[in-house]
């Protein structure tokens, strides 16, 4: 994965830095694809960062195979 993919979709870019990036995006493909997958991250961390924490009550997420 192209790391200006990620700071692209999350709005980290300088203005020059996302105008370089969007050039790059006009001639890669495989940049184009990432980007397709990536596009619903910022929304689907705000959900995470909006949903209701865990009660005490709750047992923890088992971690086991």
């Amino acid at each position: 994965m192209h790391d200006g993919v990620a700071a692209y979709v999350l709005g980290v870019l300088d203005e020059d830095e996302h105008e370089a990036f969007e050039r790059h995006l006009d001639t890669c493909e495989r940049c184009q694809a990432e980007l397709i997958e990536l596009v619903e991250l910022p929304e689907q961390l705000d959900e995470l960062k909006n949903a209701p924490s865990a009660s005490d009550d709750d047992p923890p997420m088992s971690m086991s195979r």
